[in-house]
C-alpha cells in the first residue's frame, strides 16, 4: 500500500542519523586494545592486520552483494578509491602517525575540520541544500564536540615546533575522512549499504598490502602474538565490520552534511571510553558537551526528514 511505502520511507530518514551516531560511538571501543598494539606494531601493520580479519568477515557474510557493483561507472570506482584507499587505510594510517610528532590533543583539535570538509562537498559534489536550521544545529553539535574534547574551553598541547609533519598527517586524516562520508553517500545512490561495507574494506585491503610490501612491515605479522590477534578481532568486528555495516545502512538515508555532524559523537564516546578502562573521569564540561551534541542531532534528524519531506513532494515519487 503506497501510505504504508511512505511511512517506512519517513522512518528510515528519522533512523539515519541515529545509526550513524551508533556508529560513531562504536569508533571508540578499540582504544585501549589499539594502545596495547602500538607498543609492538607499527600503524601500518596494525591497519593490515584489521583488514585481513574484517575482510575474511566480509567474504563470508556479505559476497553476494558484490555482484551490484557492476552498477557503477568509473566515477563512482573513483570515488570507492577515495573511501578505501583514503578514509579506510590512510587516514587511519596518518593519524595514528601524527601522535608521533604532536601532542594528541592537537591531532583531535584537528579533526575538527573534518565536518567543514564534508559539508563542502556535500554542497558542490552532491548538491546538498544547506538550509538556516542546518546550520543553526550543526554549529551546536560542533560546539558541543569541543566541549567533549575541551571540556574548560581552554586548549592545551598546542605547541607546533618541531611538530608540522605531524599537523600535515592530522589534516591529511581529516581530508580523507570528510571525503570519504560524501563519497560513501554518493556510491550509495547505486548500491545497498551491504555492497558499499564490502568493497570500502576489500579496496583498502589491497592498498594496504602493497603500503606494508613498500615499508617493509609484512614480516611483522609472523611476530604478532595470538594476544595481538585476538585483540586486532575485537577492534575489527566493533570497531570495524560491525560499525561501518550500521553506518553506511544509516548514510544510506542521511544527508552527508548532517552524517558528519552525527559522527562528532566519536570524541564523546571516546572520552567515556578513557574513563572506563583508562581511569580518566569525565568532567562536568565533557558531559554538558554530549547533551548539546544530543540535543543538535535531534534537531539534524527532524532537518534531514523535513527536507526528504519535501524532496519527495517536490518529485511526487518515492525512490527507495
Amino acid at each position: 500500500m503506497p501510505w504504508v511505502k511512505g511511512l517506512l520511507f519517513m522512518n528510515d530518514y528519522k533512523l539515519g542519523p541515529w545509526l550513524v551516531v551508533i556508529a560513531a560511538l562504536l569508533w571508540a571501543v578499540d582504544a585501549p586494545f589499539r594502545k596495547f598494539l602500538t607498543a609492538d606494531l607499527s600503524s601500518t601493520t596494525i591497519v593490515l592486520m584489521e583488514h585481513i580479519t574484517i575482510a575474511f568477515l566480509v567474504l563470508v557474510f556479505l559476497f553476494k552483494y558484490l555482484k551490484e557493483l557492476k552498477n557503477l561507472s568509473w566515477k563512482e570506482w573513483l570515488a570507492v578509491a577515495f573511501i578505501g584507499l583514503g578514509g579506510s587505510a590512510l587516514a587511519t594510517v596518518f593519524f595514528t602517525q601524527s601522535f608521533r610528532y604532536v601532542n594528541p590533543s592537537v591531532a583531535i583539535l584537528l579533526q575538527k575540520v573534518q565536518p567543514f570538509i564534508a559539508i563542502l562537498g556535500a554542497a558542490f559534489i552532491l548538491k546538498e541544500r544547506l538550509t538556516k536550521n542546518f546550520w543553526l544545529w550543526a554549529v551546536v553539535g560542533i560546539f558541543g564536540a569541543y566541549l567533549v574534547t575541551f571540556p574548560e574551553l581552554t586548549i592545551t598541547g598546542l605547541a607546533f615546533t618541531g611538530g608540522t609533519l605531524g599537523v600535515v598527517f592530522a589534516l591529511l586524516a581529516a581530508f580523507f575522512w570528510g571525503g570519504s562520508t560524501v563519497f560513501g553517500r554518493l556510491v550509495l545512490q547505486k548500491i545497498s549499504f551491504q555492497a558499499m561495507t564490502a568493497v570500502r574494506f576489500l579496496s583498502a585491503l589491497l592498498f594496504l598490502l602493497f603500503l606494508n610490501l613498500y615499508y617493509g612491515t609484512l614480516s611483522q605479522l609472523k611476530g604478532a602474538s595470538q594476544k595481538d590477534w585476538l585483540y586486532v578481532l575485537i577492534i575489527a568486528v566493533l570497531a570495524g565490520f560491525v560499525s561501518l555495516f550500521i553506518y553506511y545502512r544509516g548514510l544510506r538515508f542521511t544527508k552527508a552534511s548532517i552524517a558528519t555532524i552525527g559522527e562528532l559523537a566519536f570524541p564523546f564516546s571516546a572520552v567515556v571510553v578513557n574513563w572506563i578502562f583508562l581511569d580518566a573521569k569525565l568532567e562536568i564540561g565533557q558531559i554538558l558537551g554530549g547533551f548539546i551534541l544530543a540535543i543538535s542531532i535531534i534537531g539534524l534528524t527532524k532537518v534531514n526528514e523535513a527536507e526528504t519531506q519535501t524532496k519527495v513532494a517536490e518529485s511526487g515519487i518515492l525512490n527507495l
